[in-house]
């Protein structure tokens, strides 16, 4: 029997005295203090934290707030530079919304971040987890937070049997039951905390749990059997070559497309990326190339792997060229990096 106003009572006293102190939270006794969150704040600090840990978040949410003190300043910023400032976090069509949402704010709602759900789900690149997330903190409306720690807590809690992804949707429902008028930011919070610190994905500390009594899946000692989970195909394999024309200390660089992946962002010329590797003779800018290595990169859907090409150059030919490629994606890093390597060896 799952007794829900107990069960909240419960998580929040543990949120009270063991919940985490982030940077850009507003905490239980920061709130007795007058302390107001910023749903600016909040919303970068969700945007950047998605797919990505939050000890490899933060700095880049310090560095941002120190650039972009504001909405405003962030919408009035030149896109290449945020995308430059994003480069390292991944998944770049987040820093493509990011910059397109602050346009959307400064315009539409007078830089005034708005923290209300309904209008939250208008803005570009904020889904529901995250209009959730800041209307629940910033507004203390009672909607109902579910990320993949809620996703682990929940489906253990209540042992719930559909798979993910196909189950999502009634999990999320399911979560909803729990949700109540009384500090949902602290609850939604709270309930993230549990998933992050206690119930993690391979060893939970159950002992520990505010919930323990409540959960089915430790009753029955089956914990780390939930959610379940479709059984992933094995990762796909793409192959291309990537060209490294130098000048002294400078590589000629090419802007990606914005619609497809790293979208937007700064690089060096590559080849197509295909399911087997391709005819070098493909290679553009006809010239002699060396091959001086070879990088693995792996992102979400697939590995890749590059044959790293050099070129040398005396005159500086027709394009963009940098020394600087600390606004580079990490693939592109690790092949210039590859390519300065064996110059320097």
């Amino acid at each position: 029997m799952h007794d829900i106003p107990d069960m909240r009572r419960a998580l929040l006293r543990w949120y009270d005295e063991q919940g985490r102190t982030l940077p850009w939270r507003v905490r239980p006794e920061d709130r007795a203090r007058g302390v107001v969150p910023d749903p600016y704040a909040i919303w970068l600090s969700e945007v950047m934290s998605q797919q990505t840990t939050l000890p490899h978040a933060t700095p880049y949410w310090r560095k941002f707030l120190a650039a972009f003190p504001t909405v405003t300043d962030l919408a009035d910023a030149d896109r290449d530079v945020v995308l430059s400032m994003w480069a390292g976090l991944g998944y770049y069509a987040r820093a493509r919304n990011l910059h397109k949402c602050a346009g959307v704010v400064r315009d539409e709602h007078s830089g005034t971040f708005p923290t209300d759900e309904t209008t939250l789900l208008t803005l570009p690149g904020i889904g529901p987890y995250t209009a959730a997330t800041i209307a629940a903190i910033c507004a203390e409306e009672a909607t109902n937070i579910v990320d993949g720690n809620v996703e682990r807590v929940i489906s253990r809690v209540f042992i719930y049997e559909p798979p993910l992804p196909k189950g999502r949707k009634g999990l999320r429902e399911l979560a909803g039951t729990l949700v109540r008028a009384d500090r949902p930011g602290d609850y939604g919070q709270a309930l993230m905390d549990l998933g992050a610190t206690i119930c993690t994905p391979k060893s939970p500390t159950c002992l520990l749990c505010p919930w323990e009594k409540w959960c089915v899946a430790h009753a029955k000692g089956v914990e780390t059997e939930y959610p379940k989970k479709i059984k992933k195909v094995k990762t796909p394999i793409r192959h291309g070559y990537a060209y490294i024309l130098r000048h002294a200390d400078k590589v000629l660089v090419e802007r990606r497309p914005d619609g497809g992946l790293l979208g937007g962002m700064l690089g060096v010329p590559t080849s197509a990326w295909g399911e087997k590797p391709i005819d070098h003779s493909a290679a553009p800018m006809k010239r002699n190339w060396e091959k001086v290595g070879d990088v693995k990169h792996v992102f979400t859907h697939f590995e890749l792997r590059l044959e790293v090409f050099v070129g040398e150059v005396h005159v500086m030919e027709e394009g963009e060229w940098t020394a600087d490629i600390s606004g580079f994606p990490t693939v592109f890093r690790k092949v210039v990096e590859a390519a300065l390597k064996t110059k320097s060896s």
